[in-house]
């Protein structure tokens, strides 16, 4: 288990490339859902919206999730921009995806939750530059029903394929060139905690 953050550093806290409108998050899909996405600005007809899916405000925690964008079916590595409006609508509504004592009155208060909820979060470490866990932790909100809807139809702002991106990256940490490396990455900066938008989910 990762060592509890030093500094100033809290374990849990929102770190995203976001804009006072929108907000960036990172999916993995196999190309025939990719690349149709990134070119027309939307999720393509084999995307479904009645499974959950999961986004992912933290660029390294998804190339650690994708393999950098060469596990099966994650091959075509997406930046979503979605609105802020979107975002907190999720944040506001989501439980944990797991039960935590002393959190949750019970158990089974937790699963009432859970299947209301229309998004989850996981809080799992965030990733170094050699996707090594780090000492704090990065969310991850999956999005269900009413959720998955608004997120394809209504919050999605535009979509890049950000393969290219994720290869460059990937090629400098192998050749040991971590400075230049981190140049390229996107500019995650703590996301504004308005009053209550975590108090559901940081347990």
């Amino acid at each position: 288990m990762p060592a509890p953050p030093s500094g100033d550093e809290p374990e849990r806290r929102v770190r995203a490339l976001h804009t006072d409108t929108t907000v960036t998050v990172y999916q993995a899909y196999p190309p025939e859902i990719g690349l149709p996405a990134a070119r027309d600005g939307r999720f393509p007809a084999p995307w479904k919206r009645d499974r959950m899916t999961w986004i992912k405000p933290s660029f390294l925690w998804m190339m650690y999730r994708s393999g950098w964008g060469t596990e099966d079916g994650q091959e075509t590595v997406l930046a979503v921009e979605i609105t802020r409006e979107g975002f907190e609508w999720a944040l506001r509504r989501a439980c944990l995806s797991s039960y935590v004592r002393g959190f949750h009155a019970d158990r089974e208060a937790w699963r009432r939750e859970l299947r209301r909820a229309p998004a989850r979060v996981q809080w799992d470490p965030e990733r170094s530059l050699r996707l090594g866990p780090l000492p704090y932790r990065s969310l991850q909100l999956g999005l269900a029903g009413e959720a998955a809807g608004r997120y394809a139809d209504e919050w999605t702002v535009s979509v890049r394929d950000v393969t290219g991106l994720a290869r460059e990256v990937h090629g400098l940490v192998r050749a040991g060139d971590l400075a230049g490396a981190a140049r390229l990455l996107p500019e995650e900066r703590p996301y504004p905690e308005t009053e209550g938008l975590l108090d559901r989910v940081r347990a």
